[in-house]
């Protein structure tokens, strides 16, 4: 009865707000990040341009599993205790890593690669839209003057529940991407999130080694294999029927090589009261 007490700290709330603040900065990034290229890139170019933005968020956590690990190997409170007096190691059951140190070195280098985002320019030239700026351009303002003669009242804002149904759900091609996205996300996810801790129970292996194998193994081919895509997609051209055929094909392949896992593994640990009685 003595070792049980209620938790009295509150520093998930920071965790969890700090996740939340994290998550809204990043978002914009990737749908605003795709439509730039997609309107000032050339059309050819664009699946280069969205495979190389991709790989650089998958080397992202590849980079974050490497700090991690080396973060594991430092005791949580660095800084605050003398190392000679810590008499436990990284591969002993009661250490605790340095978890918190991660965060610090990924805000500080978040907040500096953002800035050069503030000197980009608004909008940008195609190279062969150049010479017909004047034309478009007056173009713009004529269409911009009969619409304001037409409509000289000011319209009404659309509701968010209609936008959301006529443009995003009732476009057949968005949603069916939308689900394909949902179902691979979660299991890739799923696959990242419990590879560590399996590979430290069957394997014996310490927090930091894992998260260094996994950081070097999983995520480098992810991001290869995107890069490769949008070179495949460049040089033969794809349209959106080519492009979804050539995602059904690599899907399929990836999905039956994964059906191997199944017959990888290890027999699971017997664990007295659970799999096991204690006799």
């Amino acid at each position: 009865a003595g070792c049980e007490k209620e938790p009295s700290s509150y520093m998930w709330i920071y965790i969890l707000l700090g996740n939340m603040l994290r998550g809204i900065g990043e978002t914009p990034i990737t749908p605003l990040g795709i439509s730039y290229l997609d309107d000032f890139a050339k059309e050819e170019n664009v699946p280069v341009y969205v495979a190389c933005l991709h790989t650089i968020a998958m080397m992202g956590p590849m980079f974050g599993f490497l700090l991690g690990s080396l973060c594991a190997k430092l005791y949580v409170d660095i800084g605050f205790v003398d190392p000679g007096s810590i008499t436990i190691t990284p591969q002993d059951s009661r250490w605790v890593g340095a978890w918190w140190l991660g965060f610090l070195i990924g805000g500080a280098t978040s907040f500096l690669s953002a800035i050069p985002f503030c000197f980009l320019p608004r909008s940008l030239k195609k190279p062969e839209e150049a010479n017909k700026d004047k034309t478009s351009h007056g173009l713009l303002e004529s269409t911009g003057a009969v619409r304001n003669k037409l409509s000289p009242g000011k319209t009404k804002p659309r509701k968010w529940s209609l936008m959301l149904k006529g443009k995003l759900l009732g476009n057949r091609m968005y949603f069916t991407f939308l689900c394909c996205s949902l179902l691979q996300f979660s299991g890739f996810i799923g696959f990242l999130t419990y590879k560590p801790k399996y590979m430290e129970q069957q394997y014996g292996q310490s927090t930091s080694k894992s998260n260094f194998l996994i950081g070097m193994t999983s995520l480098p081919p992810v991001g290869l294999g995107i890069f490769l895509g949008g070179l495949i997609m460049k040089k033969y051209k794809m349209g959106i029927i080519g492009a979804a055929k050539f995602s059904i094909i690599m899907s399929f392949l990836s999905y039956v090589i994964s059906l191997l896992h199944f017959f990888v593994g290890c027999d699971n640990y017997v664990v007295a009261g659970m799999t096991v009685s204690y006799e």
